[in-house]
C-alpha cells in the first residue's frame, strides 16, 4: 500500500470562484422564486376580488332583470292594457310634438337651393325614433335637384338623401318633381 505523499502528483485545483458564483446564482434564484411566488400570490387575491366584483354586479343585474319582468307583467295584465295603450300614444304624441316646425324651416332654409321649391314635406318618426323627412320639391330644370342632394348630404344635420322619384313637367305641373327621404338631427 502506498501513500502518496508528493503533491505535486495531483496539482491543487481552484474550485472556490465556481462554489462562489453558484452559491451567488443559487441565491438570485431563490429570491427571483420567492418574489414569483409572492407575484402569484398578489394576482391570485386580485383576481379574486375581481370575481366577487363580478359576481356582486351579475347579481345585481339579474336582481334588475327581474323586477323589470315583474313590471312588465303587471303592464301587460287585461285591467292595465287601456293604461298602457294611453301611455305608448302619449309618448307618441310628446315625440311629435316635440319636433319644431320653425326650426326645421329653418335648417331646410339655409340648404335648399333658391331655384327649388318645397311643394310637399312629411315629418315622420321612424322605428328608432329618429326624425325623417318625406318631402316632394318641384325645380325647373333637373340640375337643381342634384344641388338639392348635395347640399342636404354635405349638411351635418341631414343624413343621406333617398330619391324615391322624379317626374318630368307637364301641361298641368311645369316643374320637375321629385320625391325624395332624408333623416334630420334636429338641434333643439
Amino acid at each position: 500500500m502506498k501513500i502518496p505523499l508528493n503533491l505535486a502528483s495531483q496539482p491543487f485545483r481552484r474550485d472556490r470562484a465556481v462554489v462562489v458564483a453558484s452559491l451567488v446564482v443559487a441565491l438570485l434564484l431563490v429570491a427571483t422564486l420567492a418574489w414569483l411566488l409572492s407575484m402569484a400570490r398578489s394576482q391570485r387575491q386580485q383576481l379574486a376580488g375581481m370575481r366577487r366584483e363580478v359576481a356582486s354586479l351579475n347579481a345585481a343585474v339579474q336582481a334588475a332583470t327581474a323586477g323589470d319582468q315583474r313590471l312588465e307583467a303587471v303592464m301587460h295584465q287585461p285591467q292595465n292594457a287601456t293604461v298602457l295603450e294611453l301611455s305608448v300614444f302619449i309618448n307618441n304624441l310628446i315625440y311629435h310634438k316635440a319636433v319644431s316646425w320653425s326650426r326645421m324651416f329653418t335648417d331646410l332654409e339655409s340648404v335648399i337651393p333658391y331655384n327649388v321649391k318645397i311643394l310637399n314635406l312629411h315629418p315622420s318618426l321612424n322605428s328608432e325614433n329618429q326624425l325623417q323627412l318625406d318631402m316632394t320639391v318641384g325645380t325647373e330644370s333637373p340640375e337643381a335637384v342634384s344641388d338639392l342632394l348635395k347640399a342636404l348630404e354635405s349638411s351635418p344635420i341631414f343624413g343621406p338623401v333617398y330619391q324615391h322619384s322624379t317626374l318630368p313637367p307637364t301641361q298641368a305641373e311645369p316643374l320637375y318633381r321629385s320625391r325624395i327621404t332624408v333623416p334630420y338631427e334636429q338641434k333643439l
